[in-house]
């Protein structure tokens, strides 16, 4: 075994390669696309207060998927629910392994032996689970792309535990190396034969590019979209930002596939075809008691998941998921709303079903436990990719 050998290297593709062309005609930004969650939110929420009124539940949204702990709704397991599509649906699905970081008092002149004992570990499991470096850490507990980073070295994971909050749990991924990246929002009513596709976004990740005389903090503030989130970028290259990239060298600025982190969010919903919706459902009516969410999906080519094959599953999320294609800067304020509001209606319709077929949502106090406990982790965890 040689757990502390070089990382396996890995093809970079293109920038945006395998993806439907990127139209980067236009406004670069929707006007809202970057507003506080409190300014945006309140009509969707308003909605939701109403949808516990009609449905009477106020956590229907808790037992829309039985089971997955808490329906996915806030505060579950990532990895307890990639365990059950492993279970499953194990051909669509990049392995993991678990690990649980132990208290390590900085103090203690034990700690760098501890922290070093844990590392290797990791790296041992990562080999027994059939792949090995770069992998992709993340939470177990978190969204929007908090705590993802990509590592590529025994170093840099060594350094991801250390940073990473003392009684938590996180996942080591194998690395998917492709450029494509789309979530999938999947609905089915309990009862229904079939499942259908209610949302499809595609998720390209930002590039600038050199031209061998200005340097990469120009170039991030010079370009139509990077430039009005420097906030977002310039912190992650701060290192590297006086330096000057050859002409044509494409430079990556985010890794995590999240909105809020920095990814270019584009609508594929018209996109889908009978062959990819018949692919999903299969996929999910494997899974007991699943109904309701998104597939986060990596791939090489996008037509291939037209045709139902050539993605790699690499999330699954519950009630809480969201149809992130409202985030495409040509989706107006009122559609978004609208659209959130449908996804909803939809969430609630399905809780109702399933607790008049005998499953009971989560309690209140339970609820908060959870909802405390990631709310508690996601400040801690090491800075996003």
């Amino acid at each position: 075994m040689n757990a502390r050998a070089e990382p396996m290297a890995v093809r970079q593709p293109r920038p945006h390669q395998g993806m439907p062309p990127l139209d980067q005609a236009g406004a670069p930004l929707s006007f809202f696309e970057f507003w506080p969650m409190w300014a945006f939110y309140p009509p969707v929420l308003l909605y939701a207060l109403w949808l516990m009124l009609r449905y009477r539940g106020i956590l229907l949204p808790t037992v829309a998927n039985p089971s997955f702990p808490g329906g996915g709704f806030f505060g579950e397991s990532k990895a307890e629910i990639l365990d059950l599509v492993v279970k499953h649906a194990p051909e669509w699905v990049a392995p993991f392994v678990v690990v649980d970081r132990p208290t390590l008092d900085p103090d203690d002149t034990a700690a760098n032996t501890a922290l070093d004992q844990l590392t290797w570990d990791a790296l041992v499991r990562i080999e027994q689970a059939g792949f090995s470096l770069p992998v992709v850490a993340k939470p177990d507990l978190g969204c929007r792309g908090a705590g993802v980073q990509l590592v590529r070295t025994p170093e840099a994971l060594r350094r991801y535990l250390w940073a990473f909050p003392a009684g938590a749990r996180l996942l080591l991924q194998q690395l998917v190396p492709h450029e494509g990246e789309a979530g999938i929002f999947y609905c089915r009513h309990p009862g229904q034969a079939k499942g259908r596709i209610i949302s499809i976004t595609l998720k390209y990740f930002p590039y600038v590019h050199g031209d061998g005389r200005r340097t990469l903090r120009e170039l991030i503030l010079d370009d139509p979209r990077a430039g009005k989130l420097p906030h977002l970028y310039l912190h992650r290259h701060a290192e590297r930002l006086a330096t000057v990239p050859a002409a044509g060298e494409a430079i990556r600025l985010a890794f995590a596939g999240s909105h809020s982190r920095g990814a270019i969010f584009r609508n594929g919903t018209n996109l889908v075809t009978p062959a990819m919706e018949a692919r999903f459902d299969a996929i999910a009516q494997s899974l007991p008691e699943f109904y309701f969410g998104r597939f986060d999906i990596r791939f090489e080519d996008f037509a291939d998941v037209q045709a139902g094959h050539g993605f790699t599953m690499v999330e699954a999320n519950g009630a809480g998921a969201e149809s992130t294609h409202i985030w495409d800067r040509n989706t107006s304020l009122f559609t978004a709303w609208t659209d959130l509001m449908r996804q909803y209606r939809l969430l609630f319709q399905i809780g109702r079903a399933n607790r008049d077929r005998g499953f009971k949502p989560l309690g209140l106090a339970e609820f908060r436990r959870w909802h405390r406990r990631e709310k508690e982790l996601t400040p801690l965890y090491p800075a996003t990719d």
